[in-house]
């Protein structure tokens, strides 16, 4: 099958990738929540070669997350897992588990409910000294960063997506579960990544 395209990860992967090194710089195993194309696995994977890269999204998405990885195989990047948030249970990596976790551009297309499940789970099953870094466009303080993120989101809104969040929500979802905000990176685009740490 000829392989689905993303504008928006081809721009993205290196900044995001210029954090990663020093996030996820002690780190073993990664879970990928919401691999999408599978863009961002084939070029972080190769760049990490420290690290494990496991993919997952739902079944729909295998295929074309599959198209890439067999276009660029990396022995330390693994094919998809099925993983619907809110239907299924957190993957079984086998030991020693997932210490890291990456997830790109899908808090906002998340439905609020999704999105507050995805933040717990996280926080449930990562390992004390895990990192948990999560790219996209969030508010701050109940503002827009940006009036093109404001329109973004009335644009997602209009789609049925659950829309931009904001950081001090995030938190609040997982407070007392011991996940917590340790870094904020500004990216290009108004996007920022989150470096949260589980103590």
């Amino acid at each position: 099958m000829s392989k689905p395209f993303s504008q928006a990860c081809e721009n993205n992967k290196q900044p995001i990738l210029d954090v990663l090194k020093t996030a996820f710089a002690h780190t073993e195993a990664v879970l990928e929540i919401g691999s999408g194309t599978g863009q961002h696995g084939v070029f972080f994977a190769p760049n990490l070669p420290h690290l494990i890269w496991q993919t997952s999204d739902m079944p729909e998405n295998h295929s074309g997350i599959n198209a890439w990885i067999d276009a660029y195989p990396c022995s330390n990047l693994k094919p998809p897992l099925s993983l619907t948030i809110g239907e299924d249970n957190w993957p079984d990596s086998g030991p020693p588990g997932f210490d890291g976790v990456f997830t790109a551009n899908t808090t906002h297309i998340m439905q609020v409910s999704e999105a507050r499940e995805m933040m717990q789970l996280v926080a449930e099953n990562l390992p004390p000294g895990g990192v948990f870094c999560q790219y996209g466009p969030f508010n701050i303080d109940g503002q827009y960063t940006s009036d093109s993120n404001r329109a973004f989101d009335q644009h997602l809104l209009a789609r049925g997506c659950g829309g931009i969040r904001d950081i001090a929500e995030l938190q609040g979802w997982v407070q007392g579960r011991g996940l917590v905000l340790n870094r904020r990176y500004q990216l290009p685009a108004n996007n920022q990544l989150l470096e949260w740490h589980k103590r």
